[in-house]
């Protein structure tokens, strides 16, 4: 019975798939996911569901999650003249910019084959993320979270973060957070951290493990950490293809 964390999948199924058979998961394993499931890949609800029928996981919210929520039920709405008299301009706004620049087509798109009893199986799953989640495994102390502890101060308690801190807000990897608890982020490539000796492999510093490996990105790939024992494991690189959305 062993305890892993992926984060950031970003629609690449094949990917999850190929890393799931790596750390050959079994039914008696729990498999955390840091949000980020959707948006960017090609099969971003493919790989949802995929998660909905494993009883074993686990699932925190993303930014991603956050956006394509409301948009998804937006979606789900009869196009009438009341309905499009109703909308709201602010909603509009951010269905646009989840669309045109943040990798939603593709979640859109596939969500949008689904059944309306389908479409309501998945809204009704995401309603049911995570904010964070704290654990102890092998007698360590990890806190998981998508994106970092955002205003962060010592003593600050996790229940005072906002949802904003918690899931948007990058995380400060020269800073360390606790001196007795581990804090496992995604939400930040670790091709984006600064001073990375190995961009695109977890990075740990600080009591940080950062396991966003970039998935969707040229070279990126999917990323797991086995709390029990600390190993890590990786999915194939990603070799971006013309039509893929970044």
């Amino acid at each position: 019975m062993a305890t892993y964390v992926i984060s950031d999948i970003h629609g690449e199924y094949d990917m999850l798939m190929d890393l799931i058979e790596k750390i050959s998961l079994k039914e008696s394993d729990t498999l955390y996911v840091l949000g980020d499931i959707l948006d960017r890949g090609s099969h971003p609800i493919k790989t949802l569901r995929q998660l909905m029928v494993m009883p074993n996981v686990i699932c925190l919210v993303g930014n991603h999650e956050l956006m394509a929520l409301e948009s998804l039920k937006f979606l789900m709405q009869e196009v009438t003249t009341d309905n499009l008299k109703k909308l709201d301009p602010e909603m509009l706004d951010g269905f646009l910019v989840w669309v045109e620049h943040n990798g939603g087509k593709t979640t859109m798109d596939e969500f949008r084959e689904l059944s309306l009893e389908d479409q309501k199986e998945v809204i009704g799953y995401l309603r049911d993320f995570l904010v964070y989640e704290e654990i102890e495994v092998a007698g360590r102390d990890f806190l998981l979270v998508h994106a970092g502890l955002g205003g962060f101060y010592p003593g600050k308690d996790i229940e005072d973060y906002s949802l904003k801190e918690l899931v948007w807000d990058r995380a400060d990897y020269d800073i360390c957070y606790y001196l007795d608890k581990y804090v496992i982020t995604g939400h930040t490539p670790t091709q984006c951290i600064n001073n990375n000796p190995k961009p695109g492999y977890i990075y740990r510093k600080n009591n940080h493990i950062a396991i966003d490996c970039g998935a969707y990105m040229s070279g990126g790939r999917l990323a797991a950490i086995c709390l029990d024992t600390g190993d890590e494991y990786y999915s194939y690189p990603h070799v971006l293809k013309n039509h893929d959305v970044t």
